[in-house]
């Protein structure tokens, strides 16, 4: 990018992390600069809505799938390039949760303006990575594998919307 103002679109989200034998849940993003890639359930929240409450209905809204158990692991941010608007890039700031319990089975999400799930299912952890998942699934295999959370943002200087 030239010399021009990063103009920042600031996204705000809570995210479940389920994970099990080596795979977690992710869903086929349809919107947004992680389009066409594997992504976290969540979303963002609604006006007065608390975190977990955003929790709870985003993962219900994109996997059909009901929440009982959970436990907040931390925030993480990322920033990247993303031409959207009037800005030039987003910083997305996400909020994680360990998923323990779940009731139900995957359902195909009820399509409305702002969904962005076309559904839910489970992938190996090793074959996710940056040709085929959002920085957020990236993060949460590297969670899964250390158990840390790291004290400074993701930052990606390029960023492909597939």
């Amino acid at each position: 990018m030239n010399e021009q103002k990063k103009q920042y679109h600031t996204a705000f989200g809570c995210y479940g992390i389920a994970a099990r034998d080596g795979k977690m849940i992710v869903i086929d993003k349809t919107g947004g600069p992680y389009i066409h890639r594997y992504d976290l359930p969540g979303g963002s929240q609604e006006p007065g809505e608390s975190l977990e409450a955003t929790l709870i209905r985003e993962i219900k809204e994109e996997t059909g799938m009901t929440v009982s158990n959970y436990s907040q692991i931390g925030t993480f941010d990322f920033f990247l390039p993303w031409m959207w608007r009037n800005f030039t890039h987003v910083h997305h700031v996400a909020v994680f949760y360990q998923i323990t319990q779940m009731e139900g089975q995957f359902e195909l999400p009820k399509q409305f303006d702002g969904q962005d799930s076309s559904g839910a299912h489970w992938v190996s952890l090793s074959e996710l990575n940056l040709e085929n998942a959002s920085p957020l699934v990236l993060k949460a295999v590297e969670w899964l594998k250390h158990q840390e959370i790291p004290s400074e943002a993701t930052v990606y200087d390029s960023w492909s919307v597939l």
